[in-house]
């Protein structure tokens, strides 16, 4: 059915509608004449490549985006937000992709941020807190103690708790940006379930992801943005990941489509000795008994669900974490690595499955690529010219867009900081590239453009370990996987023939 015809039987106006809305940056238009429709009780999905002006339609809805052409209805009735405050007194609430939890307070000093309760003499009511705190919580599914400190918790968790601040907040629209992004797929099921109660009490919400397989499964329609504007809003109902491939990205699709649903056939390992190698490698609680290695020309894919200790092993690769038992070696030779400096040093880089914390979204790009090799291009005083001669190469090399060496970094879609932050290491090639997560939060067609820069990494002979709770991630990237459960490796796959559903069965 048509969705027009599905809601002028309704009767009622739309919850939120959006029409001919336009919005530019810098004279560069990020939404050109746009409408968009939201009915009551209804789970929207919103699709689109990176830089398709998804974030920033919802950041007009949210208030952040205050300047714009077009007009803004909630109910029927129009509206214009001057700032967040009136979008959230409006009943509007938005979960960004950059998680905004505050990581030096408590659980529950996050779950009730800017609404703590309040006892008879005007203070803080803590018990009340914790207890309601771990209630929320519990209606997730989430066990973890609302007295420790958030930042402590792995990313997939801070990720569940800011869901569960918004989810019961009370707010009639809820806009979740990539909700799945750090979640294993059972947090999926469990955030879906949710979610159905949500859209069951008359909510709506706008669902933005990447992952297509989530898209389907949980949205009543979807809407497609392509080059800031509307493509197409259509009901789920008899569609599948193709047709959504081929309306995002107007293009053939079938190797993009290979890592969702295909096989994915493991070439035989390269010759010579490993680059790296661990031996009985374990971490307090995280990961025990770990012994891998990888070779030079290979990619290596450690797989497993979030909470699995596979995001710790990358750390503790790196110099972050200091392994209780066990060893690193490199090239053959056992290295203690006390620290992050040790490790680049020894030849090892690290992306993190958090831009954030290794970017600086307020500089240009030129900055952002060149601090790694500050040491060896300015020994005195710095050369702003080379660093922008060398950031111009990555950024052509990478096909980073805009390619301007003085564009902030903050004005990039997703997909192309994480080539900025890829570029950052290659300005001194290491020998061994560990990349967490390296695809969150990315559509189709920049995963794609990730591929074949490791692809091309691998064939220059760089040893590449790419840590991944996304099974698409691994299946699209590594040469041979390994499958961690419980903080242990439980299965490899080499030279043989495998797929999603093998992964996700082995973990």
């Amino acid at each position: 059915m048509a969705l027009d015809e599905k809601q002028s039987a309704t009767g009622a106006p739309p919850r939120l509608k959006m029409t001919d809305i336009s919005k530019s940056f810098g004279g560069v238009a990020a939404l050109k004449g746009v409408d968009f429709t939201l009915q009551a009780g209804e789970i929207h999905g919103l699709v689109g490549e990176n830089g398709a002006g998804k974030s920033t339609m919802m950041k007009i809805i949210a208030g952040v985006h205050t300047e714009y052409q077009g007009s803004l209805e909630i109910d029927g009735k129009e509206v214009h937000f001057r700032s967040a405050h009136d979008s959230l007194a409006a009943g509007i609430s938005m979960v960004h992709q950059e998680l905004s939890i505050v990581s030096d307070l408590t659980v529950a000093e996050n779950v009730y941020l800017g609404k703590q309760p309040l006892n008879a003499l005007g203070l803080v009511d803590w018990p009340a807190m914790v207890k309601g705190a771990r209630e929320q919580l519990n209606n997730l599914g989430i066990d973890v103690d609302p007295r420790m400190r958030i930042g402590a918790l792995p990313i997939g968790l801070q990720q569940l708790i800011e869901l569960a601040r918004v989810l019961f907040s009370g707010a009639r629209i809820i806009i979740l940006d990539e909700p799945t992004s750090a979640l294993s797929p059972p947090e999926v099921q469990r955030l879906f379930e949710v979610l159905r109660k949500v859209r069951a009490d008359g909510r709506s919400i706008v669902f933005i992801s990447h992952f297509l397989d989530d898209i389907l499964s949980i949205s009543d329609a979807v809407t497609i943005f392509r080059n800031g504007r509307h493509v197409i809003s259509h009901s789920t109902e008899g569609i599948d990941k193709n047709w959504l491939i081929e309306h995002m990205i107007g293009r053939g699709h079938e190797g993009l489509e290979e890592s969702y649903s295909g096989l994915i056939s493991l070439p035989t390992r390269p010759e010579g000795a490993p680059v790296l190698a661990t031996q009985g490698l374990s971490y307090g609680r995280a990961f025990a008994d770990v012994s891998l290695d990888v070779r030079a020309g290979e990619v290596l894919g450690v797989y497993g669900f979030m909470g699995c200790g596979q995001l710790e092993f990358a750390r503790t690769l790196f110099g972050k974490l200091k392994p209780a038992h066990g060893h690193i070696e490199l090239e053959g030779k056992t290295r203690t690595l006390r620290n992050t400096a040790q490790a680049r040093a020894a030849g090892i880089a690290f992306v993190p499955e958090s831009r954030r914390s290794m970017l600086f979204h307020h500089q240009p790009l030129y900055r952002n690529i060149s601090i790694s090799i500050l040491e060896r291009i300015s020994r005195l005083w710095l050369k702003p010219g080379v660093e922008r001669k060398t950031a111009q190469g990555h950024i052509e090399a990478l096909h980073i867009r805009p390619p301007r060496v003085n564009a902030l970094l903050g004005s990039l879609s997703g997909g192309n900081q994480q080539k900025v932050a890829l570029a950052k290491w290659l300005t001194h090639m290491p020998k061994v590239l560990i990349l967490s997560e390296p695809t969150r939060g990315m559509d189709v067609g920049a995963k794609d453009d990730v591929v074949k820069i490791v692809r091309d990494l691998r064939d220059k002979g760089l040893a590449v370990i790419v840590v991944s709770a996304e099974p698409e991630t691994v299946l699209s990237l590594a040469d041979r996987v390994v499958v961690m459960k419980k903080g242990r490796i439980v299965r490899e796959f080499a030279a043989e023939t495998i797929s999603k559903d093998k992964l996700l069965e082995a973990a």
